[in-house]
């Protein structure tokens, strides 16, 4: 198990489940790719190895960005919006962000396009 600093654990803000949604951002494009989830222990992970590791609410466990997939994640700054209850992970992206081989997962459907 790997500690999280107490000075970022608590200015976090947590759902019931102990998680924090992490938006995550190609770093040098500002694409955004997916939205995962975390908890104390997979932002330790995360800042600890240098890759992006969340908290699986369907298989409830751990998974490392790219472990099955080959599509890493390489952590290169993370960031906690003013309110605390939201990470900004931005990465350098190795293949498709999205489980379904997408580059994001945000390519699928456009709702909405404001015309």
């Amino acid at each position: 198990m790997t500690s999280l600093d107490p000075a970022i654990a608590d200015r976090l803000k947590r759902t019931a489940e102990g998680l924090v949604p992490a938006v995550v951002q190609q770093h040098d494009t500002g694409e955004v790719l997916m939205l995962g989830w975390m908890d104390d222990e997979a932002l330790a992970r995360t800042m600890a190895t240098g890759r992006a590791t969340y908290w699986s609410r369907s298989r409830q466990e751990y998974w490392i960005k790219g472990d099955t997939s080959g599509h890493v994640q390489w952590v290169k700054e993370v960031r906690l919006d003013c309110d605390g209850d939201t990470l900004l992970v931005k990465v350098d992206q190795v293949g498709a962000a999205c489980h379904t081989g997408d580059r994001t997962c945000f390519d699928a459907d456009l709702v909405h396009d404001g015309a």
